[in-house]
Parts: structure tokens; C-alpha cells; sequence
């Protein structure tokens, strides 16, 4: 049986490749961002007119809006944010106590220490004391983020909901000489928000999840190595 110490630097090496491990993006890849067909729907048979055919009527005073689960969406990436927070504390705290020595039957108690030496010096000792802490702290902290992210991108509906709201997701993929950046979105849309022209933009999607990375050369270049950001993960004690 292997000693137990033969484990310890297997248990350091495991750690490692956690640490390093635990930042590392990956793209949502699979069916969840694939676009949605409509369901087969076999209608029954219909005795129509030599006019009119039941399913193939054109909307006079309506526009042509995705509606239905498999049309097609655009929406017009317009998102901003910018926050920033500066944070300052700080503590002191101090404390004396003294204890002055006590008079014992009219007199104050004098006594001396045994075996310190000479003599002469170990003579007088009283029973008054005195205590005396301090403390302080001071911390400081600013930070401070902006994004911006604007483009268009087409997705389809996923799911139409009791209460009439779309649900929608989608990606877009574009392949480059060193690797490939792809945008991927979801969320809900109100019908009333879409415009005539099929558009909706994304500050009205609810609860709208956007991700937009890439993979590749270029985005491991920009990617620190799995030591160092296992010396910068939480599991790093320091």
C-alpha cells in the first residue's frame, strides 16, 4: 500500500488543474441556441370555395410580424452599462485600564518577588497595574466597468406563451482567419414591442442572457495560463 505521503503531491497537482480549470469560458454550445422548426400539423380536410382557400388568406391590415414558434426575429443589440463604486473604512479603537494598589486594614500592601535578585531592587512591589490596547484599520477600494454592444442579430421563436409573449433565442457564428467569435441570446419578447419592420431591440427582451466570447488562437492569446490563474483563484490562500 502506497504511504500516505506518496499522495500529497498527487493532491497538490489535482488542485492545480482545478484552479486553472475553474475560469476557463466555454461557449454554450448544443441544442438550446439551435434554431426552432414550427411542428407538423396534419390540418383535417376542408371543403373550400373557388374563392376563398382556408390557411392561404393574406392579412390587408397587418404587418408581417414573427408571431408563431419558427419565424425568424432580428434584434438590435443596443446594450451599455457603465458602473463604478469607491468604498473607504477605517477604525481606531484604544483602551487603558489601571488598577491602583489597594490599602489592606490602613495600609497599602508591599512585598517582595522571590528569586529575583539583588535584593535591594526586589524590594517595594505593589499590586497596582496598568493595561493598555490599541487597534486600527484602514482599507480603501475603487472600481469601476463600462460595456458597450451593438450589432444585429437574427433569432427564432422557441415557444409561444399562455399570455402571448415570445420566446426566443438564437446564435450567430463568424469564423475569422485564427478562430471563430460567435454571439449567443435568449429571453422573452412582447408582441407590441416587435416593429413594423420585424425588429425588437434587446433592452426589450426579458430576461434576456447575451453572451458573446470567441475561441480560437486570438482568444487563447488573451486567456492568462491555468497556473496563473490558479494563483489568482480563491483557492490560492495568499
Amino acid at each position: 500500500m502506497m504511504p500516505a505521503r506518496h499522495f500529497l503531491p498527487l493532491l497538490a497537482l489535482f488542485a492545480l488543474l482545478l484552479g486553472g480549470c475553474a475560469s476557463m469560458p466555454r461557449p454554450a454550445e448544443g441544442p438550446s441556441y439551435r434554431p426552432v422548426h414550427p411542428p407538423m400539423v396534419q390540418a383535417a380536410p376542408t371543403d373550400n370555395g373557388s374563392i376563398y382557400q382556408s390557411g392561404y388568406e393574406v392579412r390587408l391590415f397587418e404587418d408581417n410580424k414573427a408571431r408563431r414558434v419558427g419565424d425568424v426575429l432580428t434584434i438590435t443589440l443596443q446594450e451599455r452599462t457603465q458602473a463604478s463604486k469607491s468604498a473607504s473604512t477605517e477604525t481606531t479603537k484604544s483602551s487603558d485600564v489601571n488598577i491602583a494598589n489597594p490599602t489592606l486594614f490602613g495600609a497599602s500592601p508591599r512585598f517582595n518577588v522571590p528569586g529575583i535578585v539583588p535584593l535591594d531592587s526586589n524590594r517595594g512591589n505593589s499590586l497596582e497595574t496598568g493595561i493598555s490596547s490599541g487597534t486600527s484599520f484602514a482599507g480603501e477600494g475603487d472600481a469601476s466597468q463600462s460595456n458597450s454592444l451593438t450589432g444585429n442579430i437574427t433569432v427564432t421563436i422557441a415557444d409561444v406563451l399562455p399570455n402571448g409573449n415570445l420566446v426566443v433565442r438564437g446564435e450567430k457564428w463568424l469564423t475569422l482567419n485564427n478562430g471563430e467569435e460567435f454571439i449567443q441570446i435568449s429571453g422573452i419578447v412582447r408582441p407590441q414591442d416587435i416593429s413594423t419592420g420585424n425588429t425588437v431591440a434587446s433592452t426589450q427582451v426579458a430576461d434576456a442572457r447575451i453572451t458573446y466570447s470567441g475561441k480560437g488562437q486570438l482568444a487563447d492569446t488573451q486567456r492568462s495560463g491555468w497556473l496563473t490563474r490558479f494563483f489568482n483563484s480563491a483557492i490560492w490562500p495568499l
